[in-house]
């Protein structure tokens, strides 16, 4: 149902949907030394193009969607409110990456960002909860995750990021470049 006022619809989406002036933070970067290892907090760490992080153990494939792992910064504290927690949930026991603040993350599907002067991520798609939330934050920690799980990427251009570095959306490809 198109509503007058709004114009045509799929216009006024993809319009909406392209808005995103405002840039975001990097609040936090996390890397697993060894699996099912706690995530060592560090300030600056190093984006290979579509590998990893230095020091991650994570060993995604070359074009690989899931190279590195975002998470909202304001959701740790909607987690922890969901687990009747007086404070944020620590951003490494979610066991993401990295943790930005400023931006919708979910609005941020199938986008680019840069991070500091170096660094391009393409978003690949939503990083689910798993089992493990569990046993990291206790009976409930699946379903206080869910919906707020984050996102997972593909480093399309590596380079260094650092804990305050700025977070911009790039415009997106148009059809006629290739893309993600």
């Amino acid at each position: 149902m198109s509503f007058p006022f709004f114009g045509d619809d799929k216009s006024t989406v993809a319009r909406l949907l392209a808005t995103l002036p405002q840039t975001g933070r990097l609040e936090w970067i996390g890397l697993r030394p060894l699996r099912r290892e706690m995530l060592e907090s560090v300030l600056e760490a190093e984006a290979e193009t579509d590998a990893h992080l230095v020091g991650d153990h994570a060993r995604p494939k070359p074009g690989g969607k899931r190279q590195i792992t975002l998470i909202q910064h304001e959701h740790l504290a909607a987690v922890a409110g969901f687990l009747g927690w007086p404070e944020p949930v620590a951003p490494g026991r979610l066991r993401r990456n990295l943790a930005v603040s400023g931006l919708n993350l979910l609005a941020l599907k199938n986008r680019r960002i840069q991070i500091g002067e170096e660094a391009i991520l393409a978003i690949t798609g939503e990083c689910h909860p798993c089992s493990r939330m569990e046993e990291e934050l206790g009976p409930g920690g699946y379903n206080a995750m869910r919906g707020h799980g984050g996102l997972t990427a593909h480093i399309e251009r590596g380079g260094q990021l650092r804990v305050g570095d700025a977070v911009r959306v790039l415009p997106a490809v148009s059809n006629n470049e290739p893309g993600i």
